[in-house]
């Protein structure tokens, strides 16, 4: 998984960017992990919950972006998808507007992990 993480220049937030197999996971990062310890808690929790046999799995839903963790992978997916709004309205697709439908990825549990904890290390996540 490629990624860099940037500061925007005009509004100095932070940013991910990732390869386009990845590239959902740069706006769950910005929207749904921020700068939140208490987020990044719970998905660490979660992630060594998983490893050590207490859960199978863990769905975290957010504003935008849904999370779930299981033993093999974490896949991240726009709620639009769980909400069946993952097809474009005729308008958009009929004006030739180039949407790439990445609106889901998955990686596995150790690279998000080290994923995660760059991040925190990034925005400076105590």
């Amino acid at each position: 998984m490629e990624y860099e993480f940037i500061h925007d220049v005009v509004t100095g937030g932070a940013k991910a960017k990732f390869s386009l197999e990845h590239q959902i996971i740069g706006p769950w990062l910005e929207i749904e992990l921020g700068q939140s310890t208490e987020k990044l808690a719970e998905i660490l929790t979660a992630i060594d919950h998983i490893e050590s046999g207490k859960w199978q799995e863990k769905l975290i839903t957010g504003h935008e972006y849904s999370l779930v963790v299981s033993h093999d992978d974490v896949h991240i997916q726009a709620n639009a998808l769980l909400n069946g709004e993952a097809i474009l309205p005729e308008e958009f697709s009929e004006d030739g507007m180039n949407f790439d439908g990445q609106d889901s990825s998955s990686c596995g549990v150790d690279d998000f992990r080290a994923l995660l904890l760059s991040w925190a290390k990034f925005t400076k996540i105590p």
